[in-house]
């Protein structure tokens, strides 16, 4: 298996591996390969509670080809010979994607990507019209095809893939701070976003990424920030600004919120136990995004604590994810709802 990770956090992703008994082998800029003895199933694999990787390439074929026409015509020998009967009657992901920090492997991946394409509409005409090139929202399996690079000559590719829920976000010239995007970004991974008349309180909102993010669905927002808000979230209609500190904020007596964001420059621990423990337990919320910055604590050490199982997270009726995001430094996103919302 191929678990492609954020460039730069491959001994993350190679540390997570090891939480799940599995051995990392190989690996390159955003890339781990799995070379584990008796490999688990795919379905174990599946079922597993991943944070850093943003997909798994499962039971991938690795071919060798010095030209573009070469690893094409492999590539759609390949795919055609997996579909073994299936039929493909809706559209389906054919994904094309090149390891980071080796200049000129992209456009090699663009090439062979195009000329996978036009073989492909010459011997598939009908399922060739169906492909896409994105990969599907949220997280799970996903059937497909799914191609990376790890060199000019060297590529695998997978029938099916898991999926993180990570992808890049467009910006939002009004947004008034990069943060935007993540909030953007795990909206995907939980399946679900603000919606016009729910309410949302931000802890820690300036300069207000977050809170325009929510402002702009139609949702109402209380930015609770003794800092000032900026850019699309100064002065917004739907946007409340509380200059109060955040880690002392409760809600009224009977208040319920439907979403709580947290993207707090603090250490994690401070985050948990004094907003998110509270909040959780007292039943302040449905749904949340909260950040956690790693900066300066073992993120794998972070994650045992989150699955603990005296930690809230852990409560009956509570449905949560943790990912290393697209958009996330040294952080991870923690998006989650609990069963009666």
């Amino acid at each position: 298996m191929i678990f492609c990770c954020q460039s730069g956090f491959e001994t993350m992703q190679a540390r997570e591996l090891a939480e799940y008994g599995l051995t990392a082998g190989e690996q390159g800029p955003g890339w781990v390969r799995e070379r584990s003895a008796g490999s688990p199933p795919a379905a174990d694999v599946t079922q597993r509670e991943w944070v850093f990787p943003h997909r798994i390439m499962l039971a991938p074929v690795e071919r060798l080809g010095k030209s573009v026409n070469a690893l094409a015509q492999q590539l759609v020998d390949d795919f055609a010979g997996g579909l073994r009967g299936e039929r493909i009657d809706a559209p389906w992901p054919c994904v094309f994607a090149a390891a980071d920090g080796m200049p000129g492997l992209n456009r090699r991946a663009a090439a062979v990507e195009e000329a996978f394409h036009h073989l492909l509409r010459k011997r598939l005409s009908r399922v060739a019209k169906l492909a896409g090139p994105e990969l599907p929202r949220g997280s799970g399996t996903a059937r497909g095809w799914f191609v990376f690079f790890v060199d000019f000559g060297r590529v695998l590719a997978s029938r099916t893939a898991w999926l993180g829920g990570q992808r890049r976000m467009a910006d939002d010239p009004l947004a008034p701070s990069r943060s935007y995007l993540k909030v953007e970004e795990a909206y995907g991974v939980l399946g679900r976003e603000p919606q016009a008349g729910e309410v949302v309180v931000d802890l820690g909102a300036a300069p207000g990424g977050w809170s325009y993010s929510a402002a702009k669905r139609g949702a109402r927002v209380v930015a609770v920030d003794n800092g000032p808000l900026k850019g699309g979230a100064l002065n917004h209609p739907q946007i409340e600004h509380r200059r109060e500190d955040a880690f002392r904020f409760h809600p009224a007596r009977g208040e319920l919120f439907d979403w709580l964001f947290c993207d707090l420059v603090e250490e994690p621990h401070h985050v948990l136990h004094d907003i998110v423990e509270p909040w959780l337990v007292g039943g302040w919320c449905r749904r949340w995004v909260i950040n956690l910055k790693f900066g300066r604590v073992d993120p794998i050490a972070l994650l045992r604590e989150l699955r603990a199982p005296g930690f809230p997270l852990a409560r009956p009726g509570t449905r949560w994810l943790s990912r290393h995001l697209y958009h996330d430094r040294e952080e991870i996103t923690l998006v989650g709802e609990t069963k009666y919302s």
